[in-house]
């Protein structure tokens, strides 16, 4: 189980992805806090669900430019370059705290995941360049569990720290972003030591030439209508995104309600108890990633 971690390349990829969550988490986390800390009621429900679907939106309306450059380009050139912005962003998102510009911080959010649908699927692809197609649902597993630890270790200690920070004396949103600002040099740090791991992953010289990008077609839905008819082929695939939509679908629902529900009606305002309730859910998630990688020694077999 543990040998793909011998693989030439495959640790420090593993940090990548670990880092990479931990660090999209941290702005997210942050700014889920302090919507939790200033607003209530109606307010807190809207913008946290604002929050989860500027997140997700870029992966929904950027699949097809994300997937053609990871498609015509080396991925791990994408998951240097991508990596190199994030630490940029990282930047940018700290003097937004220093700034106390909640709005602009808000902002950077969807930035960020406009990053982040760019990096997915270089940073998955390459599973299987990296380890071999025997490899892949091993491998895979880790990166899952992986990322999910991310989650769970970013939840918690950007919480504390939030907590450790945040002055209950402030009444402007604005002094709360400054006051907890010094939380964005984690962020940097992540993102450099990201950035420098990315430079170490084994290169890909490979370009594929006759691969093009019509934006007539991913304009118009084009794109969007062949990639549906081509999963909706392989029954295993289709049957696996359907299943993954609805897990989350119902994850986010609860996630919006929930902070407001534990403020408005249990009374709890500490963010290390509201986020840590909620990450629990990951552990489970962990557990079951690498069980089912462990089982699903071989990819699907067609037929």
């Amino acid at each position: 189980m543990f040998h793909v971690l011998k693989i030439r390349g495959f640790l420090p990829y593993i940090l990548i992805v670990f880092l990479n969550a931990f660090n999209e988490l941290g702005h997210k986390i942050i700014i889920q806090n302090t919507v939790f800390k200033y607003f209530s009621g109606t307010t807190q429900i809207i913008l946290a669900a604002v929050v989860n679907a500027v997140i997700i939106l870029p992966f929904v309306i950027l699949f097809a430019p994300a997937g053609y450059l990871s498609d015509k380009y080396p991925k791990d050139k994408v998951i240097k370059l991508s990596a190199a912005a994030a630490f940029v962003l990282a930047i940018l998102v700290t003097l937004s705290f220093y700034a106390g510009w909640f709005k602009t911080s808000f902002i950077l959010i969807f930035v960020l995941a406009v990053q982040a649908a760019f990096l997915s699927p270089a940073k998955y692809g390459y599973i299987k360049e990296l380890t071999g197609k025997e490899n892949i649902a091993i491998a895979n597993a880790f990166v899952q569990a992986v990322r999910i630890s991310a989650i769970l270790l970013g939840v918690f200690l950007f919480s504390i720290l939030f907590e450790k920070f945040y002055n209950p004396d402030f009444r402007a949103i604005s002094d709360i972003l400054t006051s907890i600002a010094p939380l964005g040099y984690l962020i940097i740090a992540g993102t450099a030591i990201e950035t420098l791991l990315a430079f170490t992953i084994p290169q890909q010289t490979e370009i594929n030439k006759e691969l093009s990008f019509n934006r007539k077609q991913y304009i118009t839905g084009k794109y969007l209508k062949e990639n549906l008819r081509t999963v909706k082929g392989n029954e295993v695939i289709w049957l696996s995104i359907i299943g993954l939509a609805i897990f989350w679908g119902i994850n986010q629902v609860v996630f919006v309600a929930f902070g407001a529900y534990l403020k408005g009606t249990a009374n709890v305002t500490n963010t290390v108890v509201a986020q840590g309730l909620m990450a629990i859910a990951g552990l489970g998630v962990i557990i079951v990633s690498l069980t089912a990688g462990k089982v699903s020694k071989t990819t699907w077999r067609p037929g």
